[in-house]
């Protein structure tokens, strides 16, 4: 998937924890287990939420893994197969019959990522997908429809489980930012967006999925680093708007948003604020910010939720944050503001978030287990989530032959420098890599030692 910075972005692809006990606000409206419930205003308040067998069991057997092999993390349908199972993964009706033995008849949140859109990752290529940019019936018929007719099952559609949806990471933001001559666009997402595909496909899992009593379905809109300039930031919120009303979809089938899908955005920088200024020169003007209206993905989800409701988007809306990699602990986190010789100096000294760039998503050296899954943690925020699992790999770091449909992308390689999207930078990768979404045991020890808070 891709991470874009300015006109950058984020990603790539796929016992029970309770979210009561995660400090939620249990509904009123919740659902008895002996029939769909109304919809909530936010599914993860009084609920359990659902933990991955498959991820739990390879979290555990790692050293230290059982410390968090208990937390609910994000099941990855990114490619038609995965619908059935593949490569020994369970497919979406065992994870769905497995949630209800751990749910006991209690409401029981299972998070999907739904990620296979025609010419999927337009601007990268660590998580291409299957399907060539005009296969939009394809999506439709062969990806969409197959999810839905199984969630509609009574068996799931009457039932305690409430099912989330992280629809299509990084899509629509592309649109925004590296389409129409920009210096960070690229010829395939200036094809998604003349051929429109990235919205119909959005707008019909909208739909298609909404139409569900139990489904709720939250739309990826990027990350800080990404969308929070003024040139991206309610352009995105205008694109996200003409999806919801594609399709037959309308604003009332979107949940929310979720922010910081697989990526390493701190959650909250509490050093420095983008009010600041160091010797009469503002916190915007610095290398790390680069004029920015954002310094962190709390104060980003929540801006940006609103200025859906700005556009057209109900009231009531939520947002999600992935919290599954952006701790930013161990030995280099700071502990103070850093000094205020210069604006840089006091950025680059303060911040958590320790990448080289705010552009660089794949693999982040340094980078470590953020804030727990939370139900209601924050004003605006349905929950912290773990949406990538971590240990699941970003891209591999040098070029694998594979039949998944995923290419080899330099910016998961730690000897690269970089290109307009992370203003040639180093990449900051870790390396030795394997592809996307396989297990990655280096990756998954980095986040459990810079952990924050701490294991």
């Amino acid at each position: 998937m891709s991470r874009r910075i300015r006109m950058a972005g984020t990603l790539l692809a796929a016992s029970a924890l309770t979210m009561g006990a995660l400090t939620g606000v249990a509904s009123a409206q919740a659902d008895s287990g002996r029939a769909a419930a109304a919809k909530v205003d936010n599914p993860y308040s009084g609920a359990k939420v659902y933990v991955n067998p498959d991820w739990s069991a390879k979290a555990a057997a790692e050293p230290g893994g059982s410390k968090i092999s208990n937390q609910p993390t994000g099941i990855w349908l990114d490619r038609i197969a995965a619908i059935n199972g593949t490569g020994g993964a369970m497919g979406l009706r065992a994870h769905l019959d497995r949630a209800l033995q751990q749910s006991g008849g209690s409401p029981t949140v299972v998070q999907l990522v739904v990620y296979d859109l025609p010419g999927r990752d337009c601007s990268a290529l660590a998580s291409n997908g299957e399907l060539g940019p005009t296969e939009i019936d394809k999506y439709k018929t062969q990806f969409i429809d197959p999810i839905a007719a199984i969630l509609s099952e009574s068996k799931y559609a009457n039932s305690s489980l409430r099912i989330v949806n992280t629809i299509e990471v990084d899509s629509l933001p592309n649109l925004v930012t590296n389409t129409g001559g920009k210096p960070t666009a690229t010829p395939e997402c200036d094809t998604m967006k003349a051929n429109g595909n990235y919205v119909k496909g959005v707008g019909y899992a909208l739909n298609k999925l909404g139409s569900i009593g139990n489904v709720y379905n939250y739309i990826d809109a990027g990350h800080h680093g990404w969308i929070g300039w003024d040139d991206n930031f309610n352009p995105t919120a205008q694109v996200i708007k003409q999806a919801a009303t594609a399709e037959g979809s309308t604003v009332d089938k979107v949940a929310g948003i979720i922010t910081n899908t697989a990526n390493f955005s701190a959650l909250k920088e509490n050093n420095f604020t983008i009010n600041d200024s160091v010797n009469g020169t503002t916190v915007r003007q610095s290398k790390w910010v680069d004029w920015n209206r954002y310094v962190d993905e709390l104060s980003y989800a929540q801006a940006f939720r609103q200025e859906l409701v700005n556009v057209g988007f109900p009231s009531n809306i939520g947002a999600l944050i992935d919290t599954s990699r952006n701790g930013w602990g161990g030995s280099a986190r700071p502990s103070g503001p850093g000094a205020k010789t210069d604006v840089d100096t006091y950025v680059n000294g303060g911040r958590y978030d320790r990448r080289i760039h705010v552009g660089n998503w794949c693999n982040q050296s340094g980078a470590g287990l953020g804030e727990r899954p939370k139900a209601a943690p924050a004003a605006g925020i349905d929950a912290y989530v773990w949406m990538k699992p971590p240990g699941e790999s970003d891209g591999a770091s040098s070029e694998i032959p594979n039949d998944e449909g995923k290419g080899f992308d330099r910016m998961c390689d730690p000897t690269y420098t970089g290109n307009p999207r992370n203003n040639n930078n180093m990449s900051g990768a870790l390396p030795n890599a394997p592809l996307s979404g396989h297990w990655f045991s280096a990756q998954f020890q980095e986040l459990l030692k810079n952990a924050y808070p701490a294991l």
